[in-house]
């Protein structure tokens, strides 16, 4: 097995890499590419990303939470230069979000494979 990267967490879950030796990469290409299918494990620890069928149902909570938080960032950044009614808001932070799911669906299946390892590693 490979040796870990002296890479912290928040570096690795950015860089989108294996949470076991923080060098392999969990998606192919960049978002600005497409939206490719990731890895299945991974090239250099062979660390399987997807354990079973239905894994990634963990990873739309993960979603679910960072999109929640965005947008309710994005509605009060609106409200204080704007004081529009709280239905409006919502219809505009939502607006404002929607360019940033593939991203957010992206990162929160890479945060969910780090929750993952931590909780139950794979050796």
């Amino acid at each position: 097995m490979a040796a870990r990267a002296d890479v912290s967490v928040l570096k690795g879950v950015l860089q989108q890499v294996c949470p076991r030796c923080r060098t392999g990469k969990i998606y192919p290409t960049s978002i600005f590419r497409g939206f490719p299918k990731m890895n299945e494990e991974c090239a250099v620890c062979h660390l399987w990303f997807e354990r079973e069928e239905g894994y990634f149902l963990g990873a739309m909570i993960v979603d679910y939470a960072l999109a929640m938080v965005i947008t309710t960032i994005f509605g009060a950044i609106l409200w204080s230069f704007t004081h529009w009614s709280f239905e409006k808001l919502c219809v505009m932070a939502i607006l404002l979000f929607l360019p940033l799911v593939p991203a957010v669906t992206r990162l929160g299946r890479v945060v969910w494979i780090y929750i993952d390892q931590t909780i139950d590693p794979r050796r």
